[in-house]
């Protein structure tokens, strides 16, 4: 098969479903199949890569390693030219939620090519989490929407984050969630009648390796090492387990990975607890590296992740985690501390202010409890199934299924 993924954002910028979509291709490759990437040109260096198609693109952030591509007729022709010099194509995987979404369903639409269409993202939280003015953001991006998405499908109506999804699921043979309670949440929504799930997943190789260095450096001689990893961006709660750990007094040292517009903010923040160090952006190698030498990876957001790959990518290394999302806790099936969740918040900013506060004591308080639990010896043990399962060879397998099934009904 020539497969083509659509992104949002191009495979050489930080991001999971860069990662995930950077694993999933070498994979599909392994087997045996042709994948061509289509995403915005990205604005910073990165090596040359025959099976990347870069679309004429704008940088949308100071540091110009995002980039966005415009849907419509230039970026079209630009496509259509592009591909006449390529193999014919049998199938396009949308993995983009906005403007590569619009642009991979606009290319399957004009050449009758099947889509499977993965959902990577919960748009309502996500504005909500990072404006107040998401509700009209939400219907400015439903009428976007609606223009690039015209024709394509039956017309869909409203303003909100689900029936944004339930428009760019429109002209999908199929859909895919990476996780269970998102892909249940797709359905009582409407986004789609039955969304297949394929969890993302983590090379087998560097899965093996990693193992084996942590066997053989692994030591207990010191205090407990927490490990929080991911976006500095307000859906992902940096700053409230900063805070948390502040309030705590924990004995422990924690490793935050990553980068983003709150590291200044973080930092200050920081200056109230002595064992707080900041590692930076790292590579994924090095990052599973950190996370297979902590006591617990520290998992923050709430209703936001899909997936939420930290946890699993733990479990894989047999590192437990400090879960506060309720979600990813049910799908994690062990091996975590659970943050108790605080009662419904009143309307209002205040309400919002109090509930947030009692998220904070409650994951002091749980952080508390696991670094009594990892100096006695007391931690729990991820599931051994959701590591076998997490593994990319058996996740592109299950995706080949999926192409498959909806090749064979067309």
């Amino acid at each position: 098969m020539h497969i083509v993924f659509f992104g949002d954002q191009h495979l050489e910028s930080l991001g999971g479903a860069q990662v995930s979509m950077r694993l999933q291709r070498r994979y599909l490759e392994r087997a045996g199949h042709a994948v061509t990437v289509v995403a915005p040109k990205t604005h910073v260096v990165h090596d040359a890569d025959a099976g990347y198609l870069d679309t004429p693109s704008i940088p949308i952030t100071l540091d110009r390693e995002y980039s966005m591509s415009w849907p419509g007729r230039r970026t079209d022709r630009f496509l259509d030219r592009a591909f006449a010099h390529r193999p014919p194509v049998d199938l396009v995987h949308v993995q983009a939620d906005f403007w590569g979404a619009f642009i991979g369903h606009r290319f399957a639409h004009r050449h009758g090519i099947p889509v499977v269409h993965t959902m990577h993202n919960r748009v309502d939280v996500g504005m909500a989490a990072v404006t107040p003015l998401y509700k009209p953001a939400l219907a400015a991006l439903n009428l976007w929407r609606r223009i690039a998405m015209r024709g394509i499908g039956r017309p869909i109506g409203g303003s909100d984050g689900w029936a944004f999804l339930r428009g760019i699921a429109q002209g999908s043979d199929a859909v895919t969630a990476p996780s269970g309670h998102f892909a249940r949440r797709l359905e009582r929504h409407g986004v789609f009648d039955r969304v297949d799930v394929v969890w993302n997943g983590i090379d087998d190789e560097l899965l093996a390796q990693t193992r084996a260095a942590q066997d053989a450096t692994a030591s207990r001689a010191r205090r407990p090492r927490f490990v929080w990893l991911g976006r500095m961006s307000p859906e992902k709660r940096l700053l409230p387990f900063l805070e948390a750990v502040v309030e705590s007094g924990v004995d422990a040292d924690i490793e935050v990975i990553g980068g983003g517009g709150q590291l200044r903010a973080a930092e200050k923040v920081a200056r109230g607890h002595d064992g707080i160090r900041f590692a930076g952006r790292l590579s994924y190698a090095e990052t599973l590296a950190r996370i297979a030498a902590a006591d617990a990876v520290v998992q923050t957001s709430i209703g936001f992740e899909t997936q939420g790959m930290t946890p699993f990518e733990a479990a894989a290394l047999g590192t437990p985690t400090v879960v506060s999302d309720p979600d990813i806790a049910g799908e994690l099936r062990g091996g975590l501390w659970v943050v108790a969740g605080p009662g419904v918040a009143g309307p209002g900013a205040a309400g919002r202010e109090s509930s947030e506060a009692q998220r904070i004591t409650a994951l002091a308080e749980t952080l508390q409890r696991a670094a009594s639990d990892i100096t006695a010896g007391t931690a729990p043990t991820p599931d051994p199934d959701v590591a076998e399962a997490f593994r990319q060879s058996s996740r592109t397998a299950a995706m080949i299924e999926i192409y498959e099934r909806v090749l064979a009904s067309r």
